[in-house]
């Protein structure tokens, strides 16, 4: 497998989308559920999120955590300092434990990342036991991601390689309503339901907002390192327009919404 996502220190991931995965997370978990004594898995871990906020539950068994991306294990087995937890580095579409291993496996913010979602959601019903529960989150870069849009509609104005960026960003997959919803029944998940999770992102100032995507991270960085010089500069003045609009630069909040959806194993 691979993945859609660029990762270059972990550092950068989390001021890129870290800080708002864990805010995202406590949410995905009401949504999810949770009881005691269970064992879970978290697909697609990155830097920790959601592992670390599955810790918080006390009553919890086990928590295995994987990921695609070396930099994103590395930083997450750093972080970890509870016995419950192990993290390895694996592929979601052929996940290396056994059927029915958990209770529950869990995916937040990977599935639009992944170039065979629907395989992916399949080998997280495999690992669950019958009975318990598939769950999985992801952004709705479309109509749902208003801070990355002000830059991706921006940058779509300026150039012919910005729409083409645009229409990869705003259609990766499992991202259109009931786009998910569709795949888990089509995977053979039973009472499969789908609704909106909402946050904020706070950035400080500009440079908050920007030094990742500068930095190259991300969907967005990723594109930047394709600009020339004199290109890259035109865009960050654009964008940073687009950020202060016409106010001087500081905090800026935006909404942002993210499509969850949950089944149960037959």
């Amino acid at each position: 497998m691979t993945s859609s996502f660029t990762v270059h220190a972990a550092s950068g991931y989390e001021q890129l989308m870290g800080r708002w995965s864990r805010r995202l997370a406590p949410k995905f978990i009401d949504f999810a559920g949770l009881a005691k004594g269970e064992k879970i898995l978290d697909v697609g871990c990155g830097t920790g999120s959601l592992t670390f906020e599955l810790t918080k539950s006390a009553g919890l068994a086990e928590i295995r955590a994987i990921d695609f991306s070396p930099v994103f294990v590395a930083a997450a087995k750093e972080r970890n300092t509870d016995p419950r937890v192990t993290i390895l580095q694996a592929d979601a579409t052929a996940l290396p434990f056994t059927d029915g291993a958990f209770d529950r496996a869990l995916a937040l913010l990977v599935l639009h990342f992944v170039p065979e979602a629907g395989k992916a959601v399949a080998e997280m019903r495999r690992v669950v036991r019958p009975g318990g529960v598939v769950a999985a989150v992801v952004w709705d870069h479309l109509g749902g991601m208003t801070g990355m849009r002000m830059m991706i509609d921006t940058v779509a104005a300026l150039s012919e390689a910005g729409r083409q960026m645009r229409n990869r960003y705003c259609f990766q997959p499992m991202m259109q309503p009931g786009e998910m919803q569709r795949t888990f029944v089509e995977q053979g998940l039973a009472d499969v339901s789908e609704t909106e999770l909402t946050i904020r992102m706070d950035y400080q100032n500009f440079d908050d907002y920007w030094a990742p995507i500068g930095a190259g991270e991300g969907p967005l960085g990723k594109f930047m390192t394709t600009l020339d010089a004199a290109e890259r500069t035109r865009v960050e003045a654009a964008v940073r327009d687009a950020y202060e609009a016409g106010r001087p630069d500081g905090p800026r909040s935006f909404a942002n919404v993210a499509w969850a959806c949950r089944g149960i194993v037959p």
